[in-house]
């Protein structure tokens, strides 16, 4: 049985089988990312929830694995070398788990470098953009009079959904056939705008016919349906 007793997050979560990957995430846009991936790639693991209230994200035990206190993270028992490894930041979680199972990243290094892109393009544009985007427009908009932070965030949500629909023209898949952790990275946050923040009418989603297919072809993969909903919300 694996020791994970040097991590001190296992002592608030702790792990029924710590000879698995350990998930402690939230149902959000970059939560989800590493439990769809997890199951695509077919690793066993075990999902912690963790909330967004401060009393989780910022307690000690979250921050002994996480510094910056945002979901998700892992820790892996058989990391590099057979010991384990404890990881944070969504886009190196999805790295990690396509480089451990040689899945969702191209064997190619052209290819494998161009998905990364596509993952750096997310993680830089996709969402932080589109985080504001549902900042301003579900939650705060009513209390701010200034309309300039909100359409700052419309009109560059819109650009990089505009990226998206050249891209996919013609593809199956942001890599063309073969399904990467590019989309994983990114088809969570687009459903966010249209389902979550309903913000789809906004920044034109529904004229956006090459990112509404994709994104609806990713939503039906079993691993997606199943990934999309762990953790629970409550515990």
């Amino acid at each position: 049985m694996a020791d994970l007793s040097a991590f001190p997050i296992t002592q608030r979560w702790p792990a029924k089988n710590p000879d698995v990957l350990q998930l402690y995430s939230f149902p959000t846009p970059n939560g989800v990312k590493a439990s769809i991936a997890l199951e695509e790639v077919g690793l066993p693991y075990e999902a912690h929830t963790v909330t967004l209230s401060d009393s989780d994200v910022k307690s000690p035990e979250f921050l002994s694995l996480n510094p910056n206190n945002k979901i998700p993270a892992i820790v892996d028992p058989d990391g590099p070398g057979g010991k384990p490894l404890g990881l944070f930041e969504s886009g190196a979680i999805l790295t990690y788990l396509a480089d451990k199972t040689s899945k969702l990243l191209p064997s190619d290094p052209t290819l494998r470098y161009q998905t990364i892109s596509w993952l750096m393009f997310q993680m830089g544009g996709v969402g932080p953009m589109f985080g504001q985007l549902g900042f301003f427009h579900k939650f705060a908009g009513k209390d701010i009079q200034d309309p300039r932070p909100k359409q700052r965030y419309v009109d560059e949500a819109a650009r990089l959904l505009n990226v998206l629909e050249t891209r996919l023209d013609g593809r199956q898949w942001l890599m063309g056939d073969e399904y990467t952790l590019a989309d994983i990275a990114t088809f969570p946050w687009v459903r966010g705008v249209r389902d979550f923040y309903e913000a789809g009418d906004l920044v034109g989603l529904d004229k956006m016919t090459n990112v509404t297919a994709w994104l609806d072809r990713a939503i039906a993969r079993p691993a997606s349906q199943k990934g999309l909903n762990i953790p629970p919300r409550t515990p």
